[in-house]
C-alpha cells in the first residue's frame, strides 16, 4: 500500500467512523515512517472538516459525528507522543475547555496536542465547561491563557457569558483569553471580547504564543 493509498483510507474510514480501522491505517503509516504531520494534516483532519460539513447540511447528525469523533480520537493517541516534542522549552500555562452546552471536543484536542508540541503546559478541563467551573480552574492553576472552544453557533454565545463570568470575578485581567470553533469567526471574537481568535490548531498556537509575548513585554516596560 502506498502512502497516498494510507492517507485516502484514513480519511475514507474516519468518515465513517472505522476506529479498529482508522488505529491499523494510522500504525501503518508510522511504521512506513511517514510524517505524522501528515497523517494528521492531509487524512485525518480534512475527514474531521467533511464530518462537520455534512452535520452543517443535515447529512449527518450528532451520533454520526461522535462515531466519526472516536474513529479520529483513536489515531491521535497514537499520533499525540510523536507530534510533541518532550524537550520543547516551557512556554505558558494554556487552560482550555469546551464551553457549556456542546460536547465537541476533537477539535480540542487537536489544539491540545499542537499547543503541548509548542511548549506550552496544557490543562484541558473537558467538555459542557459551566462558567463558575472556568472560574475555579482559573483559581486553583493559574493559566496564562484560557481558551474557550464551541463546534456549535447555539453555544457561542457561552464565550461572553464565560468572558462576563470571569469579570465579575475578577480575573479577567489575569488571563489571555482566545475563542475557536468551526462556526467562530475574528468577528465574533471582537464582538465578545476575546484577545484572540484562531481558525486551527497551527494558527492556534502561533497566536498564543504572539500574546503571550505582548504580555510579557507590557508587563516588562
Amino acid at each position: 500500500m502506498t502512502n497516498e493509498e494510507i492517507l485516502q483510507q484514513i480519511y475514507d474510514e474516519t468518515l465513517v467512523g472505522n476506529k479498529p480501522a482508522v488505529v491499523e491505517l494510522t500504525t501503518r503509516g508510522i511504521e512506513a515512517k511517514m510524517d505524522p504531520n501528515t497523517l494528521l494534516f492531509e487524512a485525518l483532519i480534512p475527514a474531521l472538516e467533511e464530518v462537520g460539513a455534512r452535520f452543517e447540511r443535515g447529512d449527518f447528525f450528532v451520533p454520526e459525528m461522535l462515531i466519526s469523533g472516536r474513529a479520529m480520537t483513536g489515531a491521535l493517541e497514537l499520533l499525540r507522543p510523536l507530534l510533541v516534542d518532550s524537550g520543547t522549552a516551557k512556554v505558558g500555562t494554556f487552560l482550555m475547555g469546551t464551553v457549556q452546552g456542546d460536547v465537541h471536543d476533537i477539535g480540542k484536542n487537536l489544539v491540545n496536542i499542537m499547543l503541548e508540541g509548542a511548549g506550552f503546559d496544557v490543562i484541558d478541563i473537558g467538555v459542557q465547561v459551566r462558567p463558575e467551573t472556568f472560574i475555579a480552574a482559573i483559581e486553583e492553576h493559574k493559566p496564562d491563557v484560557v481558551g474557550f472552544s464551541a463546534f456549535l453557533t447555539t453555544t457561542m454565545p457561552m464565550f461572553k457569558a464565560n468572558i462576563e463570568a470571569i469579570e465579575r470575578a475578577g480575573l479577567r485581567d489575569d488571563v489571555i483569553i482566545m475563542v475557536g470553533g468551526a462556526p467562530v469567526t475574528q468577528e465574533y471574537a471582537d464582538v465578545v471580547g476575546a484577545d484572540g481568535y484562531a481558525a486551527d490548531a497551527s494558527s492556534a498556537t502561533k497566536r498564543a504564543k504572539e500574546l503571550l509575548l505582548q504580555r510579557r513585554t507590557m508587563v516588562s516596560v
